[in-house]
């Protein structure tokens, strides 16, 4: 069952915008795409709170996230979380196929 992780990076100073620029810059997130079982890695920035980045990361399942957190690329991305003094705030959900809200989605 695919599931999606919100990874919400808090910094001062731009530490959050630098973190995520140097992950695109360094190759890590194509690297991370690549990875089997990737489906989704995404930055976004919240309008209402500069110092945060917004991470969306979907995998298609435990197994393919858990081989990501034993790979080498973990460690880049740890050495890159502590060089910017980053703090995280972690939400995890599980894809859901019901389609009762369908009526509320415009394409």
């Amino acid at each position: 069952m695919s599931f999606t992780i919100n990874i919400y990076y808090k910094g001062e100073n731009g530490a959050s915008a630098s973190f995520a620029n140097e992950m695109i810059s360094s190759g890590i997130v194509d690297e991370i795409r690549k990875k089997e079982g990737n489906l989704r890695y995404e930055y976004f920035e919240p309008l209402e709170d500069e110092e945060t980045i917004l991470l969306i990361d979907s995998w298609r399942n435990q197994e393919s996230l858990d081989k990501h957190h034993q790979s080498e690329i973990m460690n880049k991305i740890i050495e890159l979380r502590n060089k910017y003094d980053l703090h995280m705030k972690v939400e995890k959900y599980i894809k859901d196929d019901n389609t009762q809200d369908e009526k509320y989605i415009r394409d």
